[in-house]
């Protein structure tokens, strides 16, 4: 039987109709787009409509959006630029204790550097508590990180809360939403951030290809060379990736008010089976305050990693968490911070459903994992 993907958090399936908008700008238009001649303004048209396309589909200026090559770039680039922009106000920052590795690791390296960080954990639902945000912040608090939704155990979090104290307090926001962007409704101007990063491969569209939204102009330059990209970004732009990226936006925009309805109902299914039939799990972060694609489970002394290879070898694609960790031999540091033992944090799936998941898939799944679990359990 052909494989049952359900990893979606991990990298969505490009779009059929994502590949074709980018087919001609791989084989016919491969003018570069700082190019003076026809074939370069043909990139330029098409790169500079797939701006306009992200721009209103989060509510921003064109003007305000950095194409990168992914999140990981984005967050970077926004860390860095903040801290090296506004040193002089304040070296203090306040991130969420569950951010993704492409957030934490530049706060690190600014540690090392000097800055002092406050990581505030979340509840025992994943989801942050404003007032321990607020309670963070200081004087010299020049910037503040909190993604849109947990990217290994969905919880979906109050930044539009979060963002207005920063803006009322002159504090640079930045949000990864990386996990929501084509899925949900992103809107800056909602959500009052300065900074908001997001990946193409989330939401059907190409790998190797991000944007930054930067809400002001100090956002300052990250990679240095050309002038591309208003100079905040230099390099040659990827024309076929930056196309599939406004392709899939455009058809996210067109297709989520069925898309998500549908993938909520096949999520629920997940959840009402596993925890009615597996004593041993349980669910992790809020029932229902959660993207409409994930669901995330432990389960008592089960290793995960066996159980996501046992349901590979039945042709189900799942993950633990974050693929960026795969492989690592300590526990995920989101469920340490929401109160999970080491083995049951060890023993973690999780399940992420897409657009093409059909309810026969789900059903072979729930299967497939009552059985996994029941000889991983027994042996």
């Amino acid at each position: 039987m052909p494989g049952i993907y359900l990893d979606h958090a991990s990298s969505t399936p490009c779009d059929p109709r994502v590949f074709e908008a980018m087919r001609p700008f791989f084989l016919e238009l491969s003018g570069n787009a700082s190019s003076p001649h026809k074939q370069g303004r043909q990139a330029r048209r098409a790169i500079d409509q797939s701006r306009d396309m992200l721009a209103s589909f989060i509510n921003a200026l064109p003007a305000q959006i950095i194409f990168t090559s992914g999140a990981s770039e984005s967050n970077n680039h926004a860390i860095f630029s903040t801290a090296q922009a506004f040193k002089d106000k304040g070296k203090h920052i306040v991130a969420s204790a569950i951010e993704h590795h492409s957030v934490l690791e530049p706060l690190h390296r600014l540690e090392q550097e000097g800055f002092e960080v406050s990581f505030v954990k979340p509840k025992s639902d994943g989801i942050m508590a404003f007032e321990d945000i607020k309670s963070a912040l200081r004087p010299d608090t020049i910037l503040v990180c909190c993604a849109h939704a947990n990217n290994e155990i969905g919880t979906l979090q109050p930044v539009e809360a979060i963002g207005l104290l920063c803006r009322e307090k002159s504090i640079h926001f930045l949000v990864d939403a990386t996990q929501t962007v084509g899925h949900i409704p992103v809107n800056v101007k909602n959500i009052n951030c300065d900074l908001l990063s997001l990946s193409a491969h989330k939401f059907y569209g190409p790998q190797g290809v991000g944007a930054l939204y930067t809400r002001q102009s100090s956002c300052l330059p990250f990679i240095l060379g050309g002038d591309q990209e208003r100079g905040r970004r230099a390099g040659t732009q990827n024309t076929a990736g930056i196309v599939g990226l406004g392709e899939a936006i455009k058809l996210g925009q067109a297709q989520m008010a069925q898309d998500s309805p549908r993938e909520t109902q096949l999520r629920d299914r997940v959840i009402e089976v596993v925890l009615k039939e597996i004593s041993s799990a349980v669910l992790n972060g809020h029932r229902e305050k959660r993207l409409p694609n994930n669901a995330h489970f432990s389960f008592a002394n089960i290793n995960g990693e066996e159980l996501v290879s046992a349901l590979d070898q039945a042709n189900v694609a799942v993950s633990m968490g974050s693929a960026c960790t795969w492989g690592r031999l300590e526990p995920s540091h989101v469920l340490r911070a929401i109160g999970l033992t080491d083995p049951m944090a060890l023993g973690s799936l999780r399940v992420s459903v897409g657009r093409w998941t059909t309810e026969q898939d789900i059903a072979y799944f729930l299967e497939q994992l009552t059985l996994k679990v029941s000889q991983l359990k027994a042996s």
